[in-house]
């Protein structure tokens, strides 16, 4: 008061307030509510994590009570309520809150139910073994350590976090004004998508979702569709709708039942069995005849049986629609860097975790070369002592005291004061022949460590390889598999749920009709037969192509210009055996000149990795498959083609597979999918064989182990040929002769891959078909003309090829 002359300063209050509010709101935001993007963890967790690794709960140890652990954490690091930091620690023990837990509790922890866990009293804990790999090497000054809240003790500011814990198990919280809800993800999956920016710095959110499909939920439950997951990647807030897994058995007396396995995550069973039971109380839900829970140790299991004449499909849409068998996940990817909250795209994320790791690894190098360069300077003491042995034990004998005879060493062999003391320290067992070997054996590998420890301080890609190298360790020790399961979004409510799913063959003509069949109109025949009339076109018409496929496929058509159309199987109209079937132009919103060119049925486009296009004039593309499950009634664009060109073969395909290609000409070329680049939906793809003269590809398929590779000409001649005749190629080249082509033969139609037990569908321009047993077909060499397989009618050629697998048939 003296110094500011007894004044007494004003201040508004409703600056005070704002400034005090600011304070509290940041403290709650930094302190308290949001996790570090580095290690993923909250400030609770983190002191919860460090403190039981003072306390040695490690793995390999046995349970402490929980109250040990908690008065520890309270009274050394975090000065809140027990039961804040109780909770805290439950929810990390906790195997369905928690996709990795971190803590290894004992005794009653809570169930999914709902249950409060036991009194801190009753329960135990320790370390999980994947929380090691959070606290790895913070020993080796690989973090900041700042006070604790008395100044009496240090804490780390953020943990080593050897690997992405923030995305691995997910963070929630409520700070002032802003909330984070950062789902858990599968191990396996987000390392590799950190595999995948170490090797492509400049990968994008988009891209990293090859390696990272979605959220994997504790309890696992099925995502409908992708567009959410996309948006919360490149965006960071995001909608994502969640599915309990449920599946219609059949029981005795034709009556059903619905059981329930897995939940959507964060849902409170026994909540949920009492909103079903509420809503059969009071007549909202119709059908259900009893409601039982028969979970066990063994997993979650919720039985719904149902009333004689009651439709399953339509009972577990309601249950869908008016419980929390379904629910909305909203993601909100939110997180601290350099203590700011900050909305992070999932390439954001894994960027700041990795430039955390690069700082782990240096800090710990520096750390380690340090060491080994301190002990290799205590090494190069007991060197020089050991080379001059007698003249040192001489010196020490003479000298009156060790201040004497330390300061006789430094001066006569030039030692440092800390040689000096070691060489005096140092027992007579050291003087033996082989502990000598010892001490130059040590020194010796010290050098060699500390070359390898200046190598990665002064090469960053080194550093790199490291987090690598240690990254796909955790992946084998402690990854496992996907538990959610993502599949196409899927309406409230579907026509498709009344649609009992069966085989179906799928025909369409050059002019633009198609129909679908049951598959038991055809039955198999022997080689040489003239088939059964499978259609009746017109005169300018015939059969183009034809698939096997079930009433609850997708099925999508690429058309010449490059667009994709879809369409569910059963709503492309049934018609009989001789029936033309319906003009596709009814059925898809096509643009005048455009035609159907290549048609593929997909099940779930969460079941291969990425959809191949080949075009007539050798291109081929590979691109996300996720990419074409848009539902556009318009059609989408599939590939961009230039003047001229068509689409002629699209497959599904995964990483490993490899692409056979069959030209006109009869020449064929073998790639694996891995030479074709991943490009956008909208590319135009790279080379795929250099083409001859008037040559064009007019068939391409997918190799499997130990199948043969089937060729058919447009005369009705084919033969059977061993894949292992057709060599593994380099992308672009001009291929190999697969097939002699001759004016009896005529030019190559159809490329397939077959195996023994499978049959195969030929279809004429005049509409006449053949099914054909595989291991009817003779086996000969790759350059041979083959042999008759149908008998074509003067002026007729073979049109359309498809093969039925056996596992289908």
């Amino acid at each position: 008061m003296s110094e500011l002359g007894g004044k007494v300063v004003p201040v508004t209050i409703e600056d005070e307030m704002k400034k005090s509010y600011i304070d509290y709101a940041m403290s709650v935001i930094v302190g308290r509510a949001l996790p570090d993007v580095r290690d993923g963890l909250k400030p609770i967790h983190r002191r919860i994590l460090y403190a039981m690794s003072e306390l040695n709960l490690t793995p390999d140890r046995p349970h402490r009570k929980s109250a040990t652990i908690v008065g520890d954490v309270m009274g050394k690091y975090h000065p809140h309520g027990d039961a804040a930091i109780y909770d805290a620690m439950v929810r990390l023990a906790q195997d369905f809150s928690i996709r990795y837990p971190l803590i290894d509790g004992h005794g009653n922890f809570g169930s999914i139910d709902g249950d409060p866990p036991a009194a801190m009293r009753y329960t135990e804990a320790r370390l999980s073994r994947i929380a090691l790999e959070m606290l790895s090497d913070i020993d080796k000054d690989t973090v900041d350590f700042i006070p604790n809240f008395d100044d009496t003790l240090k804490e780390p500011a953020v943990l080593p976090s050897r690997f992405p814990n923030l995305l691995v198990n997910g963070s929630s919280g409520i700070a002032v004004g802003m909330a984070t809800n950062i789902p858990p993800h599968n191990l396996s999956e987000v390392i590799d998508g950190v595999v995948m920016m170490i090797e492509n710095p400049d990968v994008t959110s988009q891209e990293l979702m090859a390696a990272i499909k979605g959220p994997d939920f504790p309890t696992g439950g099925i995502i409908l569709g992708r567009e959410g997951i996309r948006e919360m990647y490149t965006t960071g807030r995001g909608s994502i709708i969640v599915r309990a897994k449920a599946t219609i058995e059949p029981m005795e007396g034709g009556k059903q039942r619905i059981v329930v396995t897995e939940i959507p995550y964060m849902v409170n069973k026994a909540r949920l069995i009492e909103k079903i039971a509420e809503l059969v109380r009071d007549k909202h839900l119709d059908g259900i005849s009893d409601l039982r829970d028969e979970s066990d140790r063994n997993g979650l299991r919720i039985v719904i049986e149902l009333k004689r004449d009651a439709n399953a499909h339509v009972i577990l849409n309601q249950l869908y629609k008016h419980t929390q068998m379904q629910v909305t996940f909203g993601a909100i990817m939110l997180a601290l860097v350099e203590n700011k909250p900050q909305v992070l795209t999932l390439r954001e994320m894994i960027y700041h975790y990795l430039r955390h790791q690069q700082e782990v690894v240096v800090r710990r190098t520096k750390y380690e070369l340090a060491r080994a360069e301190e002990r290799v300077h205590i090494l190069e003491g007991l060197r020089i002592a050991l080379n001059h042995l007698d003249e040192v034990i001489a010196l020490i004998r003479k000298s009156k005291d060790v201040p004497t005879a330390r300061e006789g060493l430094m001066k006569n062999f030039g030692l440092t004061e800390k040689q000096a003391q070691v060489i005096l320290d140092m027992r007579l067992q050291r003087l033996t022949a082989l502990e000598r070997q010892k001490i130059e054996d040590e020194y010796r590998e010290l050098l060699e460590k500390i070359d390898y420890y200046k190598r990665v301080l002064g090469d960053e890609k080194l550093v790199f390889a490291i987090i690598k190298e240690e990254l796909l360790k955790i992946k084998e020790r402690f990854g496992d598999e996907r538990r959610t399961r993502i599949v196409a979004e899927v309406k409230d409510f579907d026509e498709q749920d009344l649609i009992p799913e069966e085989d179906v063959v799928i025909t369409m003509t050059y002019m633009g009709y198609v129909k679908r069949m049951p598959l038991s109109s055809y039955r198999s025949q022997k080689r040489g037969g003239k088939g059964v009339t499978g259609i009746t076109t017109r005169e300018e018409d015939f059969v183009e192509r034809i698939l096997v496929a079930t009433t609850h496929h997708v099925v999508l058509f690429f058309t010449n210009q490059g667009n994709v159309y879809r369409l569910k199987a059963h709503e492309i109209p049934e018609a009989g055996r001789t029936a033309k079937g319906t003009a596709i132009v009814n059925l898809l919103p096509l643009k005048p000149q455009e035609k159907v060119n290549a048609v593929i049925p997909i099940k779930d486009f969460g079941e291969a990795s990425y959809l191949v296009m080949v075009t007539k004039r050798g291109l081929v593309k590979k691109t996300l498959l996720s990419e074409y499950e848009s539902s556009r009634k318009t059609g989408i664009i599939a590939i961009t083609l230039t003047s001229g060109d068509e689409l002629i073969g699209v497959k599904l395909v995964g990483k490993k597979d490899e692409l056979i290609l069959g030209t006109s000409h009869g020449m064929s070329i073998r790639f694996s999918v891995e030479d074709v680049t991943p490009t956008g939906r909208t590319a135009r793809g790279v080379k795929a064989i250099t083409l001859g003269e008037g040559d064009e590809v007019a068939s391409m398929d997918v190799t499997s182990v130990g199948s043969d590779v089937l060729v058919i000409t447009e005369k009705g001649f084919g033969k059977r040929t061993p894949l292992d005749e057709y060599r593994i190629q380099t992308r672009g080249g001009r291929g190999i002769i697969t097939q002699r082509v001759t004016d009896t033969t005529g030019r190559l139609v159809g490329l397939r891959v077959v195996a023994e037990g499978d049959d195969i569908i030929l279809c004429t321009a005049s509409g006449m078909m053949i099914r054909l047993e595989v291991s009817g077909i003779s086996s000969m060499s790759r350059n041979t003309r083959g042999v008759t397989l149908m008998k074509l009618e003067e002026g007729d050629q073979v049109s359309a090829v498809a093969v039925i697998r056996e596992s289908e048939d």
